[in-house]
């Protein structure tokens, strides 16, 4: 499967760029549906309102008719930070439609197409361009093989509190640079993120998952943090050489869990 999105891909690099505008006005509709639904918490963590989203059928449609808008758009003539909303708001989109389908109680890990799944990332979801996809296709396929590896952790979110903020607006090429440093800053100053204990550095397990978007050890690990560290972080990080620990909690991102 590797190969042929690399083969895909290389075909697709081949084909003329589309407007910024033109591929910015097909996210209207997902701008409009985390207006509705996504609550900015106090505490740094934005939640979806699934349950309400699930009652509304209207609403359902449209995000239904959002996902099949991306999967019939060439998304093959778009530059590559047009390119990267695309996939970026694509992926969000399409976890948030299967927890509002599967309604998982705790996690979405408890999605589990196969009695061997461990989570629903690896099942074709959507086709675009003729390739069906899943999840992990376009998070890790596409995303992580295509773009800047380390940034599009802060991009996607897998519904879970651990997770970087799923974004309270659509991505946009034209300002993808700054909103994706601003959505690593809240992360990584994010108790979530990173904190300091008596014990040592404790960072999100998502720095272990994928380390080697991270040079590939603890040291990268550490000199990325520093990048987007605020001061008072930032000198609590500088003074360890190592990572104690990570963590991550795999609960449902849900307002409901939340209030």
């Amino acid at each position: 499967m590797k190969a042929f999105i690399a083969t895909w891909l290389l075909a697709c690099s081949l084909v003329l760029p589309a407007s910024s505008q033109a591929q910015s006005d097909i996210h209207q509709p997902w701008d409009s549906l985390l207006r509705a639904y996504l609550v900015e918490g106090a505490d740094g963590i934005n939640r979806f309102d699934y349950r309400g989203l699930r009652a509304n059928d209207a609403d359902r449609e449209a995000l239904n008719a959002y996902i099949g808008s991306l999967e019939r758009f060439p998304v093959s003539t778009l530059e590559p930070d047009d390119a990267f909303a695309f996939w970026a708001n694509l992926y969000n989109a399409v976890t948030v439609r299967l927890i509002v389908d599967e309604a998982p109680e705790r996690s979405i890990r408890q999605i589990r197409p196969r009695p061997w799944s461990i989570g629903p990332w690896g099942v074709n979801r959507v086709e675009v361009e003729g390739q069906a996809l899943s999840l992990d296709d376009m998070e890790h396929g596409i995303l992580r093989e295509r773009f800047e590896a380390p940034l599009v952790h802060y991009a996607v979110n897998c519904a879970s509190i651990g997770c970087p903020n799923l974004k309270p607006t659509a991505w946009r090429g034209d300002t993808l640079s700054m909103d994706l440093e601003t959505a690593a800053r809240a992360y990584i100053n994010h108790p979530r993120g990173v904190r300091v204990t008596g014990d040592g550095l404790v960072a999100s397990r998502i720095y272990d998952w994928f380390k080697e978007d991270f040079g590939g050890a603890d040291a990268g690990v550490i000199a990325h943090l520093l990048e987007y560290a605020d001061p008072d972080l930032e000198s609590l990080i500088r003074a360890q050489q190592t990572i104690h620990a990570y963590e991550y909690d795999w609960s449902l991102n849900d307002l409901e869990a939340g209030r």
